[in-house]
């Protein structure tokens, strides 16, 4: 159980503070703590609100890099995403993902079967410790023509031969991922807290000491000491360095609006990547274009990503019905038989990304390639700060682990401790196989629609016990919120349990309500009255919190793009 107490951050003095609650500092918090360190994790809104609850849901296995002759990247992204399908085995799954082959060269079945190869001998122990047969990596494989249209066709057929297919992970829920890392963080000892915002670094003598911080839900204000503290606030965190301390990283951290849509309909098993309209600069042995995404996800069929360099602020960004229309006609040229319009698209979602340097205005965009650790002792003499932003949330622990590591120089400690995130279950994961979990499960929740145990076993594991016992006094515990899987019972728990003091917080990040679409607004209403009977909210109040949430749904109005905001 989640404890916000903003007394017990006050009264002592951490070995480490982590700022910002997004899948980076998550994981530092957690494996910090996991290390015997005493942790402070403070997050100025709620856990994972930006784009940690944004991005497009895989899990990398870093297969595009091979094109790169990157090879470092692709074992580090196998060996994280092994990591990934490993400790949270309820809320991630392989996922297959079809390339169309054309023609005899790059682009051929023939020469995508050596890339395959390639990338089974580069990432040969992709299931090292993956017990469940159901949560391990596959071997890659090839389509015929044939097979290839009949699973996607729509597909541009001019000298197509078939298809490579390979796997990649897929995330159930990226908000309770990260919520799982923030409650195995609280588990292992850490103090964390959402809604507490760090105004200003305390300091004495060029070094950190602490943070200034004030409780956005209360007004109040707290010095919270500290022996080191790690800035993870990701697009937030040079803005945080430059405003309080007068410094700025070097070289400028560069970030990219990263979006994509959620379709109606589940369309089709596998994902597919197909070609669109610009160029990777940065790949040594280019197939063409880089790929856009088309997957199914739970109900849904989502399609992306597209890269706009940001140059605004961290929350000055939206997404135009112009962006809207250019990407739908780039989805539609990429696949001639798709025909998506405006009517397809029930959300968009959109986070900031760390990105590669680009000349203003360039077509062919370089990305991110690394995380970046700074050590502000050496960047700007102030001693026991460090800054964390990370490029990709599939990376998250490994980059954590890192950064911890550092965090363990700071201490002048001489022989830390192993990291063991890599192998440790998250909260919610310690099964074997979730598979056979789920088998058990469901027979004890047999009262249950199958599509509504589903859900509560995916997005809680083994602690779903705990949300219908939470709730066992509320009459209606089981009862669907309208025609969605999420059960009331989620609200009460989220409420008492998980942090959750906003409506949005647990629309958005802690159920499904709003996985893929809105869930109208007889279940927004039914949803802030179960929190309302928790936190005492009265009716004002209660308008308030639905105003925001239903400002969040704004999209459905796609077919006027004028009205389109974030």
């Amino acid at each position: 159980m989640l404890n916000r107490d903003l007394k017990a951050l006050a009264d002592q003095q951490y070995d480490l503070i982590v700022i910002g609650g997004g899948i980076f500092g998550a994981c530092a918090a957690w494996d910090a703590a996991l290390r015997g360190l005493s942790v402070a994790l403070l997050e100025k809104a709620d856990f994972g609100h930006a784009t940690s609850a944004s991005h497009f849901k895989i899990v990398h296995g870093g297969i595009r890099y091979l094109q790169h002759a990157d090879f470092y990247r692709v074992r580090e992204s196998s060996h994280e995403r092994s990591a990934l399908l490993r400790i949270l085995p309820h809320l991630t799954y392989p996922l297959p993902i079809a390339i169309p082959t054309y023609g005899h060269g790059l682009k051929s079945k023939e020469a995508m079967r050596v890339a395959l190869a390639a990338y089974h001998v580069l990432t040969i122990d992709r299931n090292r410790g993956i017990a469940d047969p159901h949560q391990q990596i596959p071997l890659g494989h090839v389509l015929s023509r044939r097979e290839t249209l009949e699973m996607f066709p729509y597909v541009r057929q001019e000298g197509l031969t078939g298809a490579a297919v390979f796997h990649d992970g897929q995330m159930y829920n990226p908000p309770r991922i990260t919520l799982a890392f923030v409650q195995s963080a609280a588990k292992a000892g850490a103090q964390v807290a959402n809604y507490v915002e760090v105004t200003d670094f305390l300091q004495e003598n060029n070094r950190v000491i602490g943070v200034e911080a004030c409780d956005q839900l209360t007004g109040t204000k707290l010095n919270i000491r500290g022996k080191v503290v790690l800035n993870a606030a990701g697009p937030w965190a040079d803005h945080l360095i430059n405003r309080k301390l007068g410094r700025d990283l070097n070289p400028h951290p560069v970030f990219s609006r990263d979006a994509y849509f959620i379709i109606k309909g589940r369309r089709l098993e596998y994902g597919l990547a197909t070609q669109g309209d610009t160029k990777d600069p940065d790949a040594i042995l280019s197939r063409g274009n880089r790929h856009l995404f088309i997957v199914p996800w739970r109900d849904y069929t989502l399609v992306g990503v597209w890269h706009v360099v940001h140059k605004g602020g961290p929350e000055d960004f939206t997404l135009t019905g112009q962006d809207v229309q250019s990407f739908m006609d780039e989805v539609n040229r990429a696949n001639p038989g798709l025909n998506l319009t405006f009517d397809d698209v029930c959300m968009w979602n959109a986070g900031l990304t760390l990105f590669g340097e680009n000349s203003p205005g360039q077509k062919h965009l370089s990305y991110g390639k690394r995380s970046i650790i700074v050590d502000h002792a050496q960047a700007h003499g102030i001693e026991n700060l460090l800054t964390l932003i990370g490029v990709r949330f599939t990376t998250a622990r490994g980059m954590a682990e890192q950064a911890v590591n550092e965090v363990f120089k700071k201490l002048q400690v001489k022989q830390a401790p192993s990291a063991k995130t890599a192998f440790t279950p998250v909260y919610g994961g310690d099964m074997p196989s979730f598979s056979e979990y789920l088998a058990q499960a469901r027979r004890q929740l047999e009262s249950l629609d199958e599509d509504v145990s589903y859900n509560l076993l995916r997005n809680y594991g083994t602690m779903h016990q705990q949300v219908l016992h939470e709730a066992k006094q509320l009459p209606t515990a089981t009862a669907r919120i309208g025609t969605s899987n999420t059960i009331e019972a989620e609200v009460i728990h989220a409420v008492r349990a998980e942090m959750a003091y906003k409506l949005d917080d647990v629309v958005f990040r802690r159920t499904s309500l709003a996985a893929g679409s809105n869930p109208g607004e007889a279940a927004l209403r039914r949803c802030a009255d179960l929190m309302a009977g928790e936190l005492g909210w009265q009716e004002d109040r209660i308008q308030r919190e639905l105003d925001a949430v239903l400002a969040r749904f704004r999209l459905h109005d796609i077919a006027q793009p004028e009205r389109i905001t974030h």
